[in-house]
């Protein structure tokens, strides 16, 4: 049960099984799902007759017909909590202006409600190759099938998140916004498309659309926010550290978890939340606010020929060159916008060509193979220092999942599971920002941090549930965090973890932990793939096509499925052998067995937390 959430009190008109589902329902919900469940139940309690909540002899029962509201429903899908983000802004400046406004998850948003809605403001992201975020699925797919809706009465507007390095850039909003427009909708404000560095464009489109809502509402005779709980903006209050204001880490431990021998660098890094306010569950991210390496900077102002302390002015602000390169700016992400400049500048055809459409092979071959530094020192160009900052991106927060349970270790305190990124490359060392940071952080650095709440990540209200957790390599972390957490709560479903790496005798992560978790009974079962071992690699998916049998009886008797890690190849091949699972023991076609596994989506019994 969530720790915040108190039990329902006793009722004198729910007997004691009622209220028993009722607490069962709503522990562990996050503040959207508890607002909107009281939003709705105060809107049929209010179309009912007043004597509608007592036992009256011979009176039917009937459903309400859904009728139209005059309000502002702002949706909002999200992988890593940048829609969310911009979401729940949106709705607190709707709220304070007036307006009568609630906001879902685009996976709690009932899809019958469509057909009556009047305002509707959807912000959702694009992931992987143009797919819609786990949780936004049913909501996209519903939209986009037959069963949706003429849309007449509708105004709406559209705002996507995504990454321009992608081909298929902000392909779920522009599908939403054409699909809600061939339904009849109108837009209210155009479509909005944001790039990595989102936040400018969505402050400007977010500024538009509530001036727009406002006009809107204010001439439509709509009630005044305080008029229903139905207009109750589900946005939990802010604490006093996030994104924008994170809190300054003391680091704890930071150790190697892997063996000396080891190729490879991965750590236990544990830090300390004490006087920050900042709590989280088991599930939820840590982001951490990088600075680049000093060494890597030297190598940008060496290549460029500028001077570090030659003082800059960018965006409203007056900084050494040195400062704006180490803290401020993306040097170790490649994207599209900075290979477009550097190929206008250099003039070089061969970066023209791999911008092309007909491309994207290429040019994804060299996204995953270059840093900007490469691309500097391959293409010369003589920048300018303001257009240099220009050309590149702001800095971004990297998520890290939380390896630890605030049930065992307590909120001051929160663990990670970091794979430090080093490698050679083009006749030169390569890392990554975060990952080096954090690697070299010691008892004189403080770690700027703060919680990603990661709500579409949660382990089962009811604690008797069996769960099945598939995480390669540092895709563990989270379940180091659950099988903590089960234990602290004496949760009675089993566990079964599928954890795969390299060697089993240089990275086997937590092994003595998983060691003596299966002794102590907080893990049933433990299944391994070292892919490095054997003449023939062997990875997790192998592992579950084994263990097939046994797994779909788990999930058949209601076990909730849980996939972390590496969203490019690791968990598509999970997912393409969970569909094989089920469909080879459950007797079913691979389409069906698909939608099987679509339902588990739906119903939060099958989560994923990939990157």
């Amino acid at each position: 049960m969530n720790a915040a959430l108190k039990p329902i009190p006793p009722s004198s008109t729910l007997d004691a099984e009622k209220l028993a589902l009722l607490n069962r329902l709503t522990a562990g919900l996050a503040p959207a799902d508890l607002y909107w469940i009281a939003a709705y139940s105060a809107a049929q309690a209010a179309r009912l007759p007043a004597h509608a909540g007592l036992a009256v002899v011979g009176e039917p029962a009937t459903t309400p017909a859904v009728e139209p509201v005059e309000r502002l429903s702002i949706v909002y899908g999200s992988q890593t909590g940048n829609s969310r983000r911009v979401a729940e802004q949106l709705a607190e400046r709707a709220q304070a202006a007036g307006l009568p406004v609630r906001l879902l998850r685009a996976g709690a948003y009932p899809l019958r409600e469509l057909a009556q809605e009047r305002y509707l403001v959807v912000v959702i992201s694009s992931q992987g190759d143009g797919d819609p975020p786990d949780d936004a699925i049913g909501f996209f797919e519903f939209v986009a099938g037959k069963r949706a809706p003429k849309l007449p009465q509708l105004k709406f507007a559209v705002l996507g998140l995504g990454d321009s390095s992608y081909p298929k850039y902000c392909a779920v909003s522009r599908e939403l916004d054409a699909r809600l427009t061939a339904l009849g909708g109108t837009r209210f404000v155009e479509l909005g498309e944001a790039d990595v560095d989102f936040e400018t464009v969505a402050a400007t489109w977010s500024a538009r659309t509530l001036e727009t809502a406002r006009e809107a509402l204010s001439g439509s005779g709509a009630p005044a926010r305080h008029a229903s709980p139905l207009h109750a903006v589900a946005a939990p209050p802010r604490p006093l550290h996030a994104r924008e204001r994170p809190f300054a880490a003391a680091v704890l431990e930071n150790q190697r978890i892997v063996s000396r021998d080891s190729a490879r660098d991965l750590r236990h890094v544990e830090l300390s939340l004490e006087g920050s306010g900042l709590r989280y569950e088991a599930g939820d991210a840590i982001g951490v606010w990088p600075r680049n390496p000093p060494q890597l900077v030297e190598q940008w102002l060496s290549a460029l020929k500028l001077d570090g302390a030659a003082e800059i002015e960018h965006d409203g602000r007056r900084l050494p060159l040195a400062r704006w390169l180490g803290q401020e700016r993306e040097l170790t992400r490649l994207s599209r916008p900075l290979v477009a400049a550097q190929a206008a500048a250099s003039g070089s055809g061969e970066l023209q060509r791999l911008l092309q459409p007909e491309q994207r092979d290429a040019f994804a071959a060299l996204l995953a193979g270059h840093q900007p530094i490469d691309l500097l020192r391959r293409f010369p160009v003589a920048w300018e220092p303001a257009q240099l900052l220009a050309a590149l991106r702001p800095l971004t927060p990297r998520l890290y999942s939380i390896a630890s349970s605030p049930a065992l270790v307590g909120q001051d305190e929160v663990h990670l599971t970091v794979a430090v990124v080093e490698y050679i490359a083009h006749g030169s060392a390569h890392v990554g920002a975060a990952s080096a940071f954090l690697a070299g952080a010691g008892d004189d650095v403080r770690v700027p941090v703060f919680v990603e709440s990661n709500e579409r990540f949660r382990l089962p209200a009811d604690g008797s549930r069996d769960v099945i957790m598939i995480g390669p390599g540092t895709g563990v972390a989270p379940f180091r965090a659950f099988v903590q957490e089960r234990q602290a709560t004496g949760a009675g479903g089993r566990n079964w973890l599928f954890f795969g790496n390299r060697h089993f005798q240089q990275d086997f992560l937590y092994q003595v932990e998983w060691q003596e978790a299966l002794r102590s009974g907080a893990l049933d079962r433990l299944d391994l793939a070292f892919s490095r071992d054997s003449a023939s690699k062997v990875y997790v998916q192998q592992r579950l096509r084994e263990q097939g049998r046994e797994l779909y009886a788990w999930l058949r008797e209601g076990a909730h499925l849980y996939v972390c890690g590496d969203a490019t190849h690791m968990a598509r091949d999970v997912h393409e052998a969970l569909v094989y699972i089920i469909a080879s023991h459950g007797g079913l076609s691979i389409e069906d067995a698909d939608s099987w596994l679509g339902e588990l989506l739906q119903q939060g019994r099958y989560a994923r937390d990939i990157y």
